[in-house]
């Protein structure tokens, strides 16, 4: 979506700092022992408080049944999709948590993702986490107004994959948004092979489009788990992932990170 209405601007921008505050509360909340659903409930009361609605709960795509839960929570191995009926069991020390969280606040949308290691994490995980957030930063930097979006793709993959020698997830990737959860354009985290891949590859960055950028990255490999599986995304060999996301506005002037704070989240949480 483009919007360039200063009213419009100032709507999305208060959606997506919604989303900010949500994760700001789950730093306090989260601990080893709490299960999925208890966190997924938690997300829906704070959202229910700061005058929102999920905008997940229920939500439907081609081949899938309606999203069960308030947000998604993505353990361990799981890059993206999770719910809170994957698992009974509690959340234990040293996993690894990515919650993504989408609102709708009076009628625009907020989507932003960031994840947490509980009470502790392995040098492998704060590595992996690293990599997330700093591929987040510098991709956010590269998306300036009338360059192509391919410089996103080359920004992160240079960080993830060059630099950390993790994995971009491949198939995966943001989206354009604003009063709906998801439009064009798509939004690759690697750079395509060829233009099939990625047909928006060298469309430009515009003032007014709004687009959630969001790395989802994994250490075994670029892959998913082909098994038959409902919403959640797995990696194929149980190997850790973590996902980061960010609602980014194309100004004049540059990239304006409308989930601005949420770049001051720790890494361990409880």
């Amino acid at each position: 979506m483009v919007v360039t209405v200063a009213a419009d601007i100032d709507a999305a921008f208060a959606a997506a700092q919604c989303v900010r505050k949500t994760h700001e509360a789950l730093v306090d909340y989260l601990q080893a022992g709490l299960t999925l659903t208890e966190i997924d409930q938690y997300v829906a009361e704070v959202l229910k408080k700061l005058k929102c609605k999920s905008a997940f709960l229920r939500y439907r795509i081609p081949g899938n049944p309606p999203f069960p839960s308030h947000s998604c929570l993505s353990l361990n191995d799981c890059i993206v999709h999770g719910t809170h009926l994957m698992t009974d069991e509690p959340i234990a020390p040293g996993d690894l948590l990515s919650i993504d969280i989408g609102v709708v606040h009076h009628g625009w949308i907020g989507d932003a993702a960031w994840t947490y290691a509980i009470e502790h994490a392995s040098d492998e995980a704060v590595r992996l986490m690293r990599s997330g957030r700093e591929s987040l930063e510098r991709g956010i930097e590269a998306m300036q107004t009338d360059r192509p979006m391919i410089d996103w793709a080359r920004a992160v993959q240079q960080c993830v994959e060059d630099e950390h020698g993790f994995h971009l997830v491949r198939g995966l990737g943001g989206h354009g948004y604003g009063r709906t959860l998801h439009g064009a354009p798509f939004v690759s985290n690697v750079v395509p092979r060829h233009r099939s891949e990625w047909p928006d590859a060298w469309k430009l960055f515009t003032p007014g489009m709004l687009i959630a950028v969001e790395p989802m990255i994994s250490v075994g490999g670029p892959g998913i788990d082909s098994a038959p599986r409902r919403w959640p995304i797995f990696t194929p060999d149980g190997s850790l992932s973590v996902h980061y996301e960010a609602d980014v506005l194309i100004t004049e002037d540059g990239p304006r990170n409308l989930t601005e704070g949420m770049d001051t989240l720790p890494d361990v949480v409880g």
